[in-house]
């Protein structure tokens, strides 16, 4: 086996830093940028190890003396160990036990900035090892909210939508008793329409798009005395995640917002003043999204999803004969 580019990368880099030339502040501080690179466009799975090592060697030669850069290291190293795939919580719990050391120093020593993505990123780790019980879905909303006292949508849209949406499906995924059903459902609900405010079609497309298609599914689940106008409300949510998304540019999230709204269709009226009538016209309706979502997905080899949808459209062919 040839050792890959990244591999000799590393040896030379470790190499460099050990000659003589640079202090050691300087060599912390490479190590750490080398490491970023590896971080942000791995190749492999392999990379992000080197990236992990990379941080390590730079989070020892910090000892007390550079609590700055040790922690920038620790949060390197817990992004990172995030990113790896791994069926477990090992690398996780790493992660968590990252974030939560280097914080405290964060807090003190850097930019507001760097503070609240350590923040935003903790959230997700968090709301990971929450189906596993290792952690509290409310602490990861308390970390995603922390970090919003920063990333607001004037400064920071992109971060804004993307942490709304994290505590949207935050709230989804809270475990409540049946009664309690419609809270966590309207706090999402709510969430995504607190962000969509500031989020907009012209500036923010794709953040926008993706608030308005997982706000239609809320409300198309949302448990509710009102289920056909929630249900056309989701529509119009999904309606207005089509203004973006589209087969050329997005096929993959495209596919995604159809089915989403043919499910909608399902189960909807083809005159809502008319509830008892038939909803043949909306079921045919579906049938053709599904057709088209399941040969982009296919197409793509997202056989999971095609999955899904095949079997949606054998359901609703049995309801158009029935």
């Amino acid at each position: 086996m040839t050792p890959s580019i990244t591999d000799s990368a590393v040896k030379a880099a470790i190499a460099a830093i050990a000659s003589e030339s640079a202090t050691m502040e300087e060599k912390i501080q490479m190590l750490i940028e080398i490491a970023q690179g590896f971080q942000k466009k791995p190749k492999t799975a392999q990379d992000l190890r080197n990236a992990v090592s990379l941080y390590y060697r730079a989070y020892e030669m910090c000892g007390e003396e550079y609590t700055l850069l040790k922690a920038r290291a620790q949060v390197g190293m817990a992004g990172t160990l995030q990113a790896i795939p791994d069926v477990g919580t090992e690398l996780l719990l790493q992660a968590k036990v990252g974030y939560e050391e280097a914080l405290p120093t964060l807090q003190q020593l850097a930019l507001p900035e760097e503070v609240a993505e350590a923040q935003m990123n903790l959230g997700l780790v968090l709301q990971s090892l929450v189906p596993f019980n290792l952690a509290r879905i409310t602490d990861s909303i308390q970390a995603y909210h922390e970090a919003l006292r920063v990333f607001t949508w004037q400064d920071y849209p992109q971060e804004y939508a993307i942490l709304y949406n994290n505590i949207a499906i935050a709230y989804l995924s809270m475990p409540l008793a049946s009664e309690r059903e419609y809270l966590r459902q309207g706090l999402a609900v709510q969430s995504f329409e607190v962000a969509l405010k500031h989020i907009n079609l012209i500036d923010h497309p794709r953040e926008y798009a993706m608030l308005q298609n997982n706000l239609g599914n809320a409300l198309q689940y949302l448990v509710s005395s009102h289920p056909l106008e929630n249900n056309l409300r989701a529509i119009a949510a999904y309606n207005e995640a089509l203004k973006v998304r589209n087969p050329k540019d997005t096929p993959i999230e495209y596919a995604n917002t159809i089915s989403n709204k043919a499910n909608a269709l399902f189960n909807l009226p083809d005159d809502p003043e008319k509830p008892e009538a038939s909803n043949s016209n909306n079921l045919l309706q579906a049938h053709t999204y599904y057709q088209e979502a399941w040969e982009i997905f296919t197409q793509h080899q997202q056989m999971e999803q095609a999955e899904i949808v095949a079997q949606a459209l054998q359901d609703v062919e049995a309801e158009m004969m029935s």
